[in-house]
């Protein structure tokens, strides 16, 4: 039986909840298995026992599997030790009544080489019992068309989820109290990870990761991500919403993060990833990151309000370069880096960038630091600073003007409230001019200021 998505949906929605909820002894009733395919307590599954049920488990779900048929779990607490999903495993739950509570092993549920895995309308527990190192609760190894929806996981002792080589669709999930990644995808085959709520993570809460640089196109969409530590330590590592690691052609769009220690977004060696439409508040660290070896950024349309850094596009020492900054509103940036982070730090900038960038039509507001900062030393190519708005910054663009540092073209900003200046050149970090755009100012060949509207 071909399980579609909708089909599986539908199904759960109104097979499991109707026949699940009649009375056993009305006479009309259908049978389950008529219904859905297999029902689990035919192979002596008994939800609510105090019993371990791994056994009977595992025979209903190979048996359903062989059959190409879904396995419906009735309400009720299953306890469980590991349980392997052969092809086309397909477990279907009630919502909020259907649990597997974890009691050991590598993990609660494992495929390998598995397509046509649907997990559906299941609360999986894993009790904080830890994992081996690099296991999720949900652990899946070269699979297609792997589908994890409308399902609750909580309380793994390792990672959540975590994807080998997937293609397939994680969406509609709810991830709490996870102890190391909510989501973990390495070298995905073309995967969708949406619509999750991930609370309370200790690692990071998707990772997107490629074993080497290369084409990955995930989408991360419309997730809501809050509460994510860096519990191991590190300089940015950990503390992530989202992670993108040498993986091309990701796009990130309209996820919803607060309350992160580091980042909403770091792309690291990401060439053409998008991150687009996120709103995001309170980041203790770079809020959007587009760093290290990449080609390629697209950072627009995302809300910002409080990190210590809005957007950094950098790292053009290690061939970082080639972004578009646009339409981003970011306010009430962080003097300093708390403690635990990188304190010594820069802070307070709104957007940082290196080379080969447009930054154009952003509204950065309260930065302690500087509205915008195009350079680090000789770190300056061919960055255009057009059309933003700057209010309320100690100085509104600094522009490295050190020799060796490429050109920048800073034209037609409104900048106000900026007692150290509206144009200022920079040896790395500090101010070594005078406002660059008062009639009169030093002038640097590489460095055009012209037509900016400036409120002092």
């Amino acid at each position: 039986m071909d399980l579609s998505r909708r089909h599986l949906m539908g199904a759960s929605a109104a097979g499991v909840a109707g026949a699940l909820a009649a009375t056993p002894t009305a006479a009309h009733a259908a049978p389950l298995a008529s219904t859905l395919g297999r029902d689990a307590t035919q192979y002596g599954v008994r939800p609510g026992s105090p019993d371990d049920q791994t056994k009977a488990l595992q025979r209903a779900v190979d048996d359903a599997a062989r059959a190409r048929a879904p396995l419906a779990l009735p309400g009720g607490v299953y306890r469980t030790g590991a349980l392997h999903l052969p092809e086309g495993a397909q477990l279907i739950g009630v919502r909020g009544a259907t649990k597997l509570l974890f009691n050991g092993g590598a993990s609660l549920l494992s495929a390998e080489g598995a397509n046509g895995i649907g997990l559906c309308n299941i609360t999986l527990d894993g009790g904080s019992i830890p994992l081996p190192a690099r296991r999720g609760l949900v652990h899946c190894l070269s699979g297609r068309d792997v589908r994890i929806i409308d399902c609750e996981i909580t309380a793994s002792g390792g990672s959540a989820i975590w994807l080998e080589q997937v293609a397939g669709d994680i969406s509609g999930n709810i991830i709490t109290k996870t102890a190391a990644t909510a989501v973990v995808s390495f070298d995905a085959q073309g995967l969708i990870v949406s619509r999750n709520t991930i609370i309370s993570a200790n690692d990071n809460g998707i990772e997107i990761l490629r074993n080497a640089i290369g084409d990955d196109g995930t989408l991360v969409l419309d997730n809501r991500i809050e509460e994510i530590k860096a519990g191991p330590g590190g300089s940015g590592q950990y503390g992530n919403a989202i992670n993108a690691f040498r993986a091309g052609n990701v796009i990130v769009r309209g996820n919803r993060v607060k309350n992160c220690d580091y980042s909403a977004v770091r792309g690291n060696s990401a060439s053409n990833i998008q991150i687009v439409g996120n709103s995001v508040s309170d980041m203790r660290e770079v809020a959007l990151y587009s760093e290290f070896s990449f080609e390629g950024a697209v950072i627009a349309g995302n809300t910002v309000d409080g990190a210590a850094i809005g957007i950094s596009v950098c790292n053009f020492n290690e061939g970082g370069r080639l972004a578009v900054v646009q339409g981003n509103i970011i306010r009430n940036l962080l003097a300093k880096r708390p403690i635990g982070t990188a304190p010594d730090d820069d802070a307070g900038i709104g957007i940082y960038v290196e080379a080969d960038t447009s930054v154009t039509g952003n509204v950065i507001e309260n930065a302690p630091s500087f509205g915008i900062v195009a350079g680090w030393g000789k770190y300056l190519r061919d960055v255009a600073i057009t059309g933003n708005v700057i209010r309320n910054a100690l100085a509104g663009i600094g522009v490295s003007v050190v020799p060796g540092a490429g050109t920048a073209l800073v034209n037609n900003n409104m900048i106000s409230e900026t007692p150290r200046g509206a144009v200022v050149g920079l040896d790395h970090a500090k101010a070594v001019t005078t406002d660059l755009s008062l009639e009169g100012a030093q002038r640097f060949a590489q460095v055009m200021v012209d037509g900016n509207a400036v409120r002092r």
